[in-house]
């Protein structure tokens, strides 16, 4: 299939990447742009390789050929912090969050900021500071979460999507990705997070949806990329597009079609 819309200027260029486990061909010289600002859907059916390329650029996992380029420099994650250090950040499908942990802390975990001073020299935490930025980017979200001081496992799926989303909205300065944000919230969580999306974006950060829902997909994105069997079949633009048309690049049926 043609591919319909054609990247110029990419925040993020994947190239040729293959990634295999054992005999199974996980991914098959895949392609992958990501835009500063704009919302980018990776969509395919169940084992074309999504979870793959997400964890290979985020540096959860290795390829075994191809290149990544990040602002047209090559760049090589092999682990979450090398990721992290270029900005980008994921919000997993199982959040990720210390349930024991207030939201606060959980937007600092691993990235606490120490007092000055000797009490600083003695592990003392600048909660100040770290709870006043939090109700800032809690605030600049529009985010749900309200209480700061209650472990985020006594709050609602949405509350703590949100708090997932703020975390890796306050450390990204490139791209964030989201793998399944809204797949197990209710129609009010799931507009809620949604719009937490476009917020972000509009920070000029390169969001990146992982979703199986088609009218979400449609809703947020503005560009939809496709995977099948680990390569890229299609890059379509959502305001153009329809569900059967996304439904057909994922199973080959438009490929059929334009034979």
């Amino acid at each position: 299939m043609a591919e319909r819309r054609k990247v110029d200027m990419a925040l993020l260029e994947a190239r040729g990447i293959v990634r295999t486990y054992g005999s199974v061909i996980a991914l098959d010289g895949a392609d992958f742009d990501v835009e500063a600002g704009q919302v980018t859907a990776l969509i395919g059916d169940n084992g074309a390789g999504k979870s793959t390329l997400v964890k290979i650029l985020s540096g959860t996992e290795n390829s075994e050929a191809g290149e990544v380029m990040l602002d047209g420099n090559r760049v090589n994650f092999n682990n979450p912090a090398a990721a992290r250090s270029h900005g980008i950040e994921t919000v997993f499908q199982d959040l990720a969050l210390c349930p024991h942990l207030d939201p606060v802390k959980n937007l600092y975990l691993n990235r606490e900021i120490k007092r000055s001073g000797l009490l600083g020299l003695l592990g003392f935490m600048d909660r100040k500071s770290m709870r006043d930025h939090s109700v800032e980017v809690f605030t600049d979200l529009g985010s749900t979460v309200r209480k700061l001081n209650e472990p985020v496992g006594t709050m609602s799926g949405g509350q703590k999507q949100s708090v997932a989303v703020a975390r890796s909205a306050a450390w990204a300065s490139k791209i964030i990705f989201f793998d399944e944000p809204t797949a197990a919230l209710g129609v009010v969580q799931t507009a809620n997070v949604l719009d937490l999306i476009r917020r972000v974006r509009d920070k000029g950060i390169g969001v990146v949806l992982i979703s199986h829902s088609m009218p979400e997909v449609l809703e947020v994105a503005d560009t939809v990329q496709v995977l099948r069997r680990g390569r890229r079949v299609a890059t379509i633009n959502a305001a153009d597009s329809s569900i059967e048309e996304l439904v057909g690049a994922m199973t080959g049926k438009l490929d059929e079609e334009a034979a």
